[in-house]
């Protein structure tokens, strides 16, 4: 039987922001503090390409916090494109971790299809 979810995202599983980062040949997330325009953030640093300034996510609240001036200081795309590469290495992580078979696939317009088959194996 087939289920389409949607999935609200919150960022908390450190392991899962570092696969994402690899998964876009990012550099990988760094823990500390970072300035952003309006103030400072700690959390685990992620570095965008062409932004001004980092995403910093808090693991514990679930938060990303970031200032790209409505676009104009980063690429909304390339949040989104974070997003959804760590709910993909969330969702893999947490269904390989129960035994399940995952495969994914990249649809036309940018979305990935994930398939779990539960009880399939890794």
């Amino acid at each position: 039987m087939s289920h389409i979810v949607t999935i609200a995202t919150e960022v908390r599983d450190r392991a899962a922001v570092e696969a994402a980062c690899r998964r876009l040949g990012l550099a990988p997330p760094v823990e500390g503090r970072a300035a952003l325009y309006a103030g400072e953030a700690a959390g685990l640093v992620v570095r965008l390409p062409g932004w001004t300034y980092p995403v910093v996510v808090d693991a514990t609240t679930g938060q990303v916090r970031y200032d790209n001036y409505n676009g104009a200081w980063g690429d909304p795309a390339q949040l989104d494109r974070l997003l959804q590469a760590y709910a993909v290495e969330k969702a893999t992580i947490e269904a390989r971790r129960k035994g399940h078979a995952v495969a994914e696939r990249t649809l036309e317009d940018g979305s990935i299809r994930l398939t779990i088959r539960v009880g399939g194996g890794a």
